[in-house]
């Protein structure tokens, strides 16, 4: 494990670092956030802890890991790929500084800003997404990658739904905001997966032919989702529910072509595919919520704590040590980290369905999400805040 910075020389060194690529300030940031969020949304319900939050406990912790934890592992994987993607220099120094301070004020503000003008608060947090949009927008227009269009058309929706969210305080805004996430993961995530899973099957002799990528099931999958986001905010129940089912079977048609058993030895890679596995189970909970009313914090929960929370670990892991010239060897520690963030979705979903009770079942989820960011920012820090081992720059 890379050493923790403890001379005032060093921590200046490592500062500077941490601004030197958008990943390293991004990821160790949300991963400090995951920490906090749940643990003071659990104190706030239970009546243990009172700050003066810009919203509702309940719609604060929604926003705060939708927008808050989300957007900054947004931030950190889209602005280090899109450099790669179109050859352009990265993000850094002062204009990086700039962006994180922008998402930083946001947090603070909706965390104890509940007696500021709601115009100040949401203003801010609403600033963050399009100054991402606009620093990768430029790099994919200027390289005329049309490729990449449609992660900015999904994270444009993104903040349409945020802005629903913050403007209405309507739990519609948030689901749909859920459905993008897990949009953007059948993007993003059916890039990466498949793509790592053949590279890792040719590089030990395996058949990487069995790995196939499908791009109109890729695109009817990515209409699914927007479709269902359009019917979840405009709220047609029985519509929504069979769009879910559609995009949950098409997105288990996906997987089943990535073929992830395959790669069940390698943790860096059975975790993107177990992870991205609960999209369809959430879409699956998501028809039952609307059908025969099944909880809705079910799905959610499967979506939040299992897709999103599951598959950001899984990417940043993986990132954090490629784009440091390290090897893909996970440190110490990062496999009970991904069991443990597996367990957590497990945990919540059951409580969700009254099988485990309610307070054990919190407090154990919660836990086990704790445990498995801990043990990332306990690994990851000192790599995230140090040189690349390689000698190169960024």
């Amino acid at each position: 494990m890379q050493a923790i910075p403890t001379s005032p020389e060093q921590a200046s060194a490592s500062l500077g670092q941490l601004f030197n690529y958008p990943f390293r300030i991004f990821f160790l940031s949300m991963s400090l956030l995951a920490l906090v969020v749940i643990p003071v949304w659990v104190l706030e319900v239970t009546g243990t802890l009172q700050l003066p939050l810009a919203l509702p406990p309940l719609l604060w912790h929604q926003h705060e890991m939708l927008f808050g934890f989300l957007s900054a592992a947004i931030a950190g994987f889209l602005l280090t790929a899109v450099c790669v993607w179109t050859q352009t220099n990265r993000t850094h120094g002062a204009m990086l500084a700039g962006l994180w301070c922008v998402w930083l004020a946001g947090r603070l503000l909706l965390a104890f800003g509940g007696s500021l003008p709601e115009w100040l608060v949401q203003g801010v947090n609403l600033m963050f997404l399009p100054l991402v949009m606009i620093d990768a927008g430029w790099r994919i227009w200027k390289a005329q990658q049309k490729r990449q269009l449609m992660i900015l058309v999904v994270l444009g929706l993104l903040w349409l739904m945020q802005i629903g969210f913050v403007t209405r305080q309507d739990m519609a805004f948030s689901y749909g905001a859920l459905i993008m996430a897990m949009a953007l993961i059948s993007i993003i995530g059916g890039r990466i997966t498949p793509a790592f899973t053949a590279g890792w099957l040719r590089q030990r002799g395996g058949d990487a032919n069995a790995v196939r990528m499908i791009p109109a099931l890729d695109m009817a999958t990515l209409f699914a989702m927007i479709l269902l986001m359009t019917s979840m905010v405009t709220g047609w129940p029985t519509v929504t529910a069979l769009i879910a089912v559609i995009a949950s079977m098409l997105m288990l048609i996906r997987l089943y072509h990535w073929k992830g058993w395959r790669v069940r030895k390698d943790p860096l890679l059975w975790i993107l595919h177990l992870s991205i596995l609960w999209v369809p189970a959430a879409l699956l909970l998501l028809a039952g919520s609307l059908l025969v009313g099944w909880p809705s914090n079910a799905w959610s929960h499967a979506a939040g704590t299992g897709a999103i929370g599951g598959l950001i670990l899984g990417v940043i892991a993986r990132v954090s040590l490629g784009h440091t010239g390290r090897p893909l060897t996970l440190p110490k520690g990062m496999v009970l980290a991904f069991v443990a963030i597996q367990l957590a979705a497990l945990v919540r979903v059951f409580t969700a369905f009254n099988l485990i009770p309610w307070h054990p079942g919190i407090g154990t989820s919660t836990l086990l999400w704790m445990l498995a960011y801990g043990l990332f920012l306990l690994r990851y820090t000192g790599i995230l805040a140090s040189p690349r081992a390689d000698g190169r720059e960024g």
